[in-house]
This record gives C-alpha cells, sequence and structure tokens, in this order.
C-alpha cells in the first residue's frame, strides 16, 4: 500500500533495518554459495495478494505493490516493477539500498537484463554466476524462460528448498509491529449448488473426462482460487480473496484436499464425504510422490506450466514420473461461467453499483455544502454502504481514492484523512467487494468543482475508449489482444495510451483478477461465451492526477438473424453486456467529442442505469440520478 503521509521521525531507523536485512540475507546466501538471490511477488500458490507471512517482497525491499520483485547480490538490490507502480516504489524505496527498474521505459534494465549483464561479467572472470531461488514460487513457464535466456550468459539457476527470506525472518532480530498472524488458519465455508450453478460431483466428473481425453491420471492443483472452485469451498486466508492455503490432487479415482485440517468443521467435511480426502497441508508433496511411485499401473501427471509451481514439478521429476504438458482443466472451466454464476454476478454487482452510485451523490452533496472531506472519508462511505447490501461478505480488494496528484497512482491503496477532496482536483474511485455468489470492481473518476478544459478532454477520451470497446461485436475465436488493441485506437490517435491492460478477468466470489481471459497486449486467450472481463481504459499524469472508467461485463452470443447472408453454419458472434450500472460524471463528458454511436451507446446505458437502480433508491435519489444520467 502506498504510504503518503508525511515521513515518519523513525524513518531512519526503517531504513537501517532494511540495511540490516539485506546483511543477513548475503550472509544466507554466502552459505549457499549464491551470487545472486530472487525473491519474486508470489508465494508457493502463486497468488497476487498474499498472506502476511508470505508477503517475503514486500518485507525484504520495503515495496507494497500487489506486483513486483526483487533481486538481490552481493553488493547491489534491484526492485522491478510495471508502469502501475512507478510512482509507488520511488516514494517507499530507499534508492541507497536498491535501485527501482522500471520495467517498460528504456533506460531502465528487466530482471532478465540485469542476470544476464551480471552472468557476462562473471563469465569474463571465468566463473559462474550462481542464481538461488524458492522452486515453488514460481512456475514452470518463468522458470523455463529464465532458464532459456540466462543459461547462455554464465548463469546457473540454484534451487534452494528453504526459502530464505523466510530463514532471515524467523531470526527475530526486527522489532516487527506484531507476530506473524498463523496463515491456513481461518474458517471454511461450503457453498450450496444454488449459488455455483454445479455440484463437487459434476465438476470432477467433467475434470475427470478431460483428464482422459489427455490420457493422464494424476492433475496437481497448486492455485488457490482454482481448488475453492473445484471443490466449491471458501475462505478468509487471503486478505480480499476468498480463498484458503491448500494444495489439491485429482487422480481418476480419487480426490485430496490439503490444508490445515483442524479449521475444517463438520458440515464442510460432510458436503466432501466419500469424494474428497482431507489430509494434512505438509502432505501434499509426500502424496503426489506416493501416487507416482507406489502405483502398479502407469501414471501421468498433467502439468500446466503457467499455473503450476516449479517446485512440484522437481518432485515430479525426482520420482521419474511421467509429465503431460497441457492446459490446466480447472483453470479453463473456472473462468466459463454458468448461467447460476452469471445471474450472480449480476445480483452483486447490481449491490455494488447502487452503492458506487450513492457514494458519488453523496460525494456532491458535500462538495456543495461546503464540507471538508478526505480520501479515507470516501473510502468509509463506499465500504460502509456495501456492508449495508445483503450477503456482503469483504472487500474484493483494498479500496482504491486517490485525489488530485494520489489518482496517477494506479493502485494507489492507502487512502488518507490528510488528502482532501478540493477543488479543481480529480477523484478517481475503485473498489470491489465480494457478496455470496459474486464479486464486483468498478471505478469511477469525478470532478471536484468546475474542471478544467484539459480535465473534460482526457476524460471524453478515456470515456470513447471505454465506449468504444464495450459495443464491439466481435466473432467467436477473438482474443483479448485484439480487443485491446480496439480500446486503444482513439486514445492513440490522440497521442494517449495507458501503462496497464484494458481488463482483466473476473472470479465469481473468488479472486478479482482471474485468467486465463482478459484484455491486454498479452493476452492471447480467446474472450469465449459466459467470460468475465472488465474493461478500464485509463489516462495518468504524475502531479495531476488520474482518470480510469471500469465497468464489468460478460460475453453473450449475438442471436443469429434469419437471412440469406448468415446460414446456421456461419461463425457465432459475440458481444459485452454489462454487470455494472452506475453513471458517469457528465461535467466532465464534451459531448461534441463523442460521434453517433458513441451517444448511442451511451444513452441506452443510462436508461439502463435508471431502469435497474431506480427500485432501490427513495424519490429524491431516483431523481437525482436521472439529472446524473442527461449529459
Amino acid at each position: 500500500m502506498v504510504l503518503l503521509a508525511p515521513i515518519s521521525p523513525n524513518v531512519s531507523a526503517e531504513l537501517t533495518g532494511i540495511a540490516q536485512k539485506f546483511a543477513a540475507l548475503r550472509s544466507l546466501m554466502a552459505k549457499h554459495k549464491l551470487d545472486v538471490y530472487f525473491v519474486p511477488s508470489a508465494d508457493e500458490h502463486l497468488n497476487e495478494y498474499l498472506p502476511e507471512a508470505k508477503q517475503r517482497r514486500q518485507w525484504i525491499s520495503g515495496f507494497t505493490g500487489s506486483a513486483g520483485d526483487f533481486l538481490i547480490s552481493t553488493d547491489h538490490a534491484w526492485v522491478f516493477v510495471d508502469s502501475r507502480y512507478y510512482e509507488q516504489a520511488d516514494m517507499q524505496v530507499d534508492p541507497k539500498l536498491q535501485k527501482v527498474c522500471k520495467v517498460g521505459l528504456e533506460d531502465h534494465q528487466t530482471l532478465e537484463e540485469v542476470l544476464e549483464y551480471l552472468g557476462q561479467k562473471a563469465d569474463q572472470q571465468s566463473q559462474i554466476l550462481r542464481l538461488g531461488l524458492d522452486p515453488f514460487t514460481i512456475t514452470v513457464a518463468q522458470y523455463r524462460r529464465l532458464s532459456e535466456r540466462l543459461s547462455a550468459n554464465g548463469v546457473e539457476i540454484v534451487s534452494i528448498s528453504e526459502n530464505l527470506i523466510d530463514a532471515v525472518r524467523s531470526q527475530n532480530l526486527w522489532a516487527e509491529t506484531a507476530p506473524l498472524t498463523p496463515f491456513g488458519n481461518q474458517p471454511v465455508i461450503s457453498l450450496p449448488d444454488t449459488l455455483t450453478g454445479e455440484s463437487l460431483s459434476k465438476k470432477l466428473e467433467r475434470v475427470r473426462e478431460s483428464m482422459n481425453k489427455k490420457k493422464v491420471t494424476i492433475l496437481p492443483v497448486t492455485k488457490l482460487d482454482q481448488i475453492a472452485w473445484l471443490y466449491n469451498l471458501r475462505g478468509r486466508d487471503v486478505e480480499c480473496n476468498p480463498v484458503f492455503i491448500s494444495y489439491a490432487i485429482v487422480t481418476k479415482t480419487e480426490a485430496y484436499l490439503f490444508t490445515n485440517t483442524d479449521r475444517i468443521d463438520q458440515s464442510v467435511r460432510h458436503t466432501l464425504a466419500g469424494q474428497v480426502q482431507i489430509c494434512e497441508y505438509e502432505q501434499y508433496v509426500p502424496t503426489l510422490r506416493s501416487l507416482v511411485v507406489d502405483s502398479q499401473i502407469s501414471q501421468k501427471v498433467l502439468v500446466a506450466i503457467a499455473q503450476t509451481t516449479y517446485g512440484t514439478f522437481l518432485q515430479l521429476q525426482e520420482v521419474k514420473a511421467k509429465i503431460q504438458e497441457a492446459e490446466h482443466p480447472v483453470e479453463n472451466f473456472k473462468s466459463h461461467k454458468n448461467a447460476v454464476e452469471i445471474a450472480q454476478m449480476q445480483q452483486a454487482n447490481l449491490k455494488a453499483s447502487w452503492a458506487k452510485t450513492l457514494t458519488l451523490k453523496w460525494i456532491e452533496s458535500q462538495i456543495d455544502a461546503g464540507n471538508s472531506i478526505s480520501e479515507r472519508d470516501v473510502a468509509n462511505k463506499i465500504e460502509g454502504l456495501y456492508k449495508q447490501q445483503e450477503g456482503f461478505y469483504d472487500l474484493s480488494f483494498p479500496t482504491i481514492a486517490g485525489t488530485g496528484a494520489n489518482g496517477s497512482i494506479v493502485h494507489y491503496g492507502n487512502p488518507s484523512h490528510e488528502f482532501k477532496l478540493l477543488k479543481g482536483d480529480l477523484l478517481l474511485l475503485d473498489s470491489g467487494s465480494h457478496f455470496y455468489g459474486g464479486t464486483t470492481d468498478d471505478t469511477r473518476s469525478i470532478s471536484i468543482g468546475n474542471p478544467t478544459d484539459e480535465q473534460r478532454d482526457r476524460y471524453t477520451e478515456v470515456l470513447k475508449s471505454h465506449i468504444n470497446c464495450a459495443m464491439q461485436k466481435f466473432p467467436k475465436g477473438t482474443t483479448g489482444s485484439q480487443i485491446d488493441g480496439i480500446a486503444r485506437s482513439s486514445l492513440w490517435q490522440n497521442g494517449l495510451d495507458y501503462g496497464h491492460g484494458t481488463g482483466h478477468g473476473v472470479g465469481v466470489f473468488l479472486n478479482v483478477h482471474e485468467g486465463p481471459n482478459g484484455i491486454s497486449k498479452r493476452v492471447t486467450q480467446t474472450l469465449d461465451l459466459g467470460t468475465i472481463n472488465s474493461i478500464e481504459p485509463g489516462y495518468y499524469q504524475p502531479k495531476w492526477g488520474g482518470i480510469r472508467l471500469e465497468n464489468l461485463y460478460f460475453v453473450k452470443e449475438i442471436p443469429k438473424e434469419v437471412s440469406a447472408s448468415q446460414d446456421a453454419n456461419s461463425t457465432p458472434w459475440y458481444e459485452f453486456e454489462s454487470l455494472t450500472y452506475i453513471p458517469f460524471d457528465k461535467k466532465l463528458i464534451d459531448r461534441t467529442k463523442l460521434n453517433s454511436a458513441q451517444i448511442e451507446w451511451l444513452e441506452s446505458y443510462y436508461a439502463k442505469v435508471i431502469e435497474k437502480l431506480s427500485s432501490m433508491l427513495n424519490q429524491e435519489e431516483r431523481d437525482w440520478l436521472k439529472e446524473a444520467c442527461c449529459f
């Protein structure tokens, strides 16, 4: 999270603490004869958001963004971040101890480039550069990319079974603010078929059918959202993610769940009885190995290289398992939402749209009344409204409420009482929630007082980008990268762009960021029927502020028209249908810059906003909404 409050008097002590951590880590590196050590953002379950005990990169570097890697050598250290975190990293990282590498900028190196340079330098001295890492914190695909690129540059990758950050942290030489909360100890709940739309037995049946087609007999599952979806379970081990720390294995006849069994109550045991064996977390590796070794018949293991840890892969290699590399069936099934899941997402996002809309109304009323409100006041308001709705479970990510210059920090996750909403500024409000059955994520940027011409111009360009993407029809087989280019086209025509993807997949009462679908330059996955994606173009300028406009949409089929040009064998065509119904800020919309199709889309969208929300509002709120939807 970003800390933009005044620097505390203890900052020098904090920096000294980082230096001490580096010294302790380098001591352990020397014991393992390592020249460099790599600390990725993810943990053993490839989580984006981590339980506190696994926030290793954050603990060692001080950088708290949800993505970014750390590398340390005997005399240097680097933090690698993408464009979402350029400003945040500069604020949090002490340049005297470590360098911020802003991946994507021409004068900044990538992780691979730094390692290549270090390897070539070592080679000039007739030495091999030994790069250490925890194999359970990277995927098979990540390991291979590193290995293929670095092997020719004199770099040897060394898998260290002991995570060195954990080892340093266990020395307890630092006065931590509080002892670490044990992860994996929160209750686990089971979901009824009325929320999931598919029973555990049916899901296992489908997974096994997929395994049979691929001629494999063992499927390890390391990602937490895959396990939660497959077994129709949810938990609270990871902040803002309704998952629980666990592993799973599925075979042709058995299914296993490895977790802290003390927190599995009788109701959950009853739902799993006869279908899933509940085992202690530590039994994952021994069980996986024994399934390969002890079987009297030949076993073939499915490994999805983008969703399986390299540590799991190494264990399979050690017991000489026959490995079949293929897409993970659970990842694929999870992304295609059934009718019940779509209905649950519609209900959840309508509740979230109500909360965001009333928050925008409240902000306007406070400003008009001359009241001083802060970022934290805004965050508290919307979070309170979420909690008023039936079925609220948790936030889906820490609320982003950035006013003024803070709006340019893409993942600004620490709204402060110290930053007030001032006339002339923009406010970027990105928030989301989990309800039993659905997950939400939406963003609006609004003007405080009267906007400038520049603010109106930039906002209208971002709105045009959003509309162009949202109203795009596309044939079956279209990829996320193709749609991404369509979304950016109008911005590019005006010399504008944004550094993040246009959209990401979203889980159903699961992780707010979900693959494999999405809308970005690097997503080659097709946008299939029933997938849910955000559309969130933006514009960001340091010290000026930021604009982002985000709705969630699901992909549905366009009914075929009976005509001579479209017969029964023609390719299906798809379109996006919104799950989010929140007005945009009319003060920031320059209607003269919208074409007729964009105006038609916006007017149709506003009619739906009024239709969807009116029954949830009182008369005064309905009157405000109708006025907000006139532009």
